[in-house]
């Protein structure tokens, strides 16, 4: 069994893979193994990977794989999981890169703490801007429970820090089927995931490492699009929101999750400029029918915690809701 096993989808980053890539074997031990996994990319990204695998697999066990068909972020990690056969597991993104050592100082960190689960800071690359992205949970280095980890409500949390590639992950939870992803996503992919990892692990650590440079910015990026697939996010709070109710601490839990639900929602509404106009018009329907689906009473409370800019954008969406109920 490898020691640890890395997760790396490509998609269409012919410019970036190079760097992706010989990252990883600046990171490369013959206890290591690296899924790479090409989401079926229109692009001259196969023909890199393909090239590198000869290199990478002289210093670590490689496996790729090539998707037939288009799934998108969420499936093409699960691909990868599928065929990982390691003991402790990452991800990284196709764009992304780690500093050199990193993933060494990962296990490490995670064999000994002994916990299900660490998360770590990041580097937010954006041009030849560095800046580094802390894990807002305070405590380093203990041994902590996840569950405990999601609230207070109103402060960011380490549920609000969702990024998959910024940790290791023991293969125990793989084993309890925590660590695959709703497949189809195509945005927001991280936040079912994380939510459903710490209401459900046993225990966890962050810890002082920052060797993940994630690159922002990318015109490619779907953050950076603004076309139908960034609608997702929709479906992912859905998920989140559905799981939390059902959970035995949903009247504890619940509040938060419906908060950052409308925090994602008003931060889209505020940025329509971006999105095509159809998009930008199913954009707001989707988030009216989102707003009455949530509990109306936690809602309520919610906008009154709120701060006025976010608030009066909900508040307005969810009046015209109530305007059309009474019109019909």
């Amino acid at each position: 069994m490898p020691k640890l096993s890395v997760i790396v989808p490509f998609y269409n980053v012919r410019q970036f893979a190079p760097d992706t890539l010989r990252s990883l074997h600046l990171n490369a031990s013959h206890d290591f193994e690296f899924v790479l996994v090409d989401d079926h990319s229109k692009d001259e990204t196969p023909a890199i990977l393909e090239q590198a695998v000869e290199g990478l697999s002289k210093v670590a066990r490689v496996r790729y794989v090539r998707h037939e068909e288009n799934g998108g972020l969420a499936t093409a990690r699960n691909t990868g999981l599928d065929a990982s056969q390691g003991e402790y597991l990452t991800f990284l993104d196709g764009d992304d890169w780690l500093a050199r050592g990193h993933l060494g100082r990962l296990v490490a960190a995670i064999e000994e703490l002994g916990c299900d689960f660490v998360r770590t800071d990041h580097v937010q690359a954006t041009g030849l801007a560095r800046t580094v992205v802390r894990h807002p949970h305070g405590l380093r280095g203990e041994v902590l429970d996840p569950r405990g980890a999601i609230l207070p409500a109103e402060r960011s949390t380490s549920v609000d820090y969702a990024y998959a590639w910024a940790g290791a992950y023991h293969r125990r939870l793989l084993d309890r089927g925590l660590l695959h992803f709703t497949d189809g996503l195509r945005t927001a992919e991280d936040r079912p995931w994380i939510w459903k990892l710490h209401r459900e692990a046993e225990s966890f650590a962050v810890v002082n490492l920052h060797g993940v440079f994630y690159r922002r910015g990318v015109a490619s990026s779907l953050t950076q699009i603004g076309d139908v697939r960034q609608l997702d996010f929709i479906r992912a709070f859905d998920q989140v929101i559905e799981e939390t109710a059902a959970d035995p601490d949903a009247d504890r839990l619940l509040p938060k999750a419906v908060r950052t639900y409308c925090a994602i929602i008003a931060h889209h509404l505020a940025e329509t400029d971006k999105f095509e106009p159809a998009v930008a018009k199913q954009l707001r329907t989707m988030s009216a029918a989102a707003i009455k689906r949530m509990p109306q009473d936690l809602l309520t409370d919610v906008l009154d915690r709120m701060d006025l800019r976010r608030s009066s954008k909900l508040r307005r969406l969810r009046r015209q809701i109530t305007s059309a109920k009474a019109a019909a």
